[in-house]
């Protein structure tokens, strides 16, 4: 699992560094979601912490790019719109892997 070097976290949160280790060992935590780069031609996704205890995500080729996390749906709802409205802002588009990585 790899972290975004600027990880976007939610104000719920109160302890990002023992919710990225808990991920990190595919601990339980109910009231965590995360904002990962998807894979697909989709830009992000959101999806609950639990998913990614699957056997799928714990393979090193299918380890997720966690951009942020949040501790409920509608928080991590608020985190995409913050990232969106950011890449509005600096390049004039919503393409948000490019303005998330903007080296590559």
């Amino acid at each position: 699992m790899k972290f975004y070097k600027n990880l976007y976290i939610g104000t719920t949160i109160d302890n990002p560094s023992k919710v990225k280790r808990k991920l990190r060992y595919h601990a339980k935590q109910l009231k965590i979601y995360v904002i990962m780069l998807s894979l697909g031609d989709d830009q992000l996704e959101i999806c609950h912490s639990m998913l990614l205890g699957q056997p799928y995500y714990k393979k090193k080729e299918n380890a997720p790019y966690v951009i942020g996390i949040a501790g409920n749906y509608d928080e991590a709802l608020e985190l995409v719109c913050k990232i969106t409205e950011e890449s509005v802002e600096k390049n004039g588009n919503a393409d948000l892997k490019r303005y998330l990585f903007p080296e590559t």
